[in-house]
């Protein structure tokens, strides 16, 4: 179990983030499209999921925006933002902000993600949304990096998070 905090109050995850070296956990996760996408669909290619509880904040838009904004500067990448919203929500903001660099995913009909990942919040007013984290995966699928976001207001680190990557 991670704690974290929001807005200075102490809240918790379910778990941890996987360590480096561990194969990834696999998912299936739902596109803005209703589509299905897994980690298998991503084999050969190194993925980031930028995790976050919703693309409705502030901080989360952001992160979206940022990454989008430096994902198509890394060879052989792939960089899915992963939430609970729904996956028109999601549909919606990437067309309003242009995003198309990176893939959008909702964990709503994929609830193991948020265990699995040891991201999903089990306390105070986001329970049940997921918590802000980055964790890159190589072709092999294996984690070689991840940040565990420790103020969910806060941005991730993006440097470190695409350092791995070059």
């Amino acid at each position: 179990m991670a704690t974290i905090t929001l807005k200075g109050n102490p809240v918790s995850t379910v778990g941890n983030l996987p360590e480096n070296g561990v194969d990834a956990p696999e998912f299936t996760l739902v596109k803005n499209d209703l589509s299905e996408t897994s980690l298998k669909d991503y084999r050969g290619r190194r993925v980031v999921l930028n995790i976050f509880p919703s693309v409705d904040t502030p901080t989360c838009a952001t992160s979206v925006r940022k990454f989008n904004e430096q994902a198509g500067s890394v060879a052989n990448t792939a960089v899915i933002c992963v939430s609970a919203d729904l996956p028109f929500a999601l549909g919606r903001f990437c067309g309003a902000e242009g995003i198309a660099n990176v893939a959008v995913a909702s964990v709503f009909r994929a609830p193991a993600f948020g265990q699995d990942y040891g991201v999903l919040i089990s306390t105070g007013p986001l329970r049940g949304l997921l918590s802000r984290a980055v964790v890159v995966i190589d072709e092999k699928g294996s984690v070689v990096y991840s940040q565990q976001v420790a103020e969910i207001a806060d941005e991730p680190d993006y440097d470190a998070a695409l350092a791995v990557l070059k």
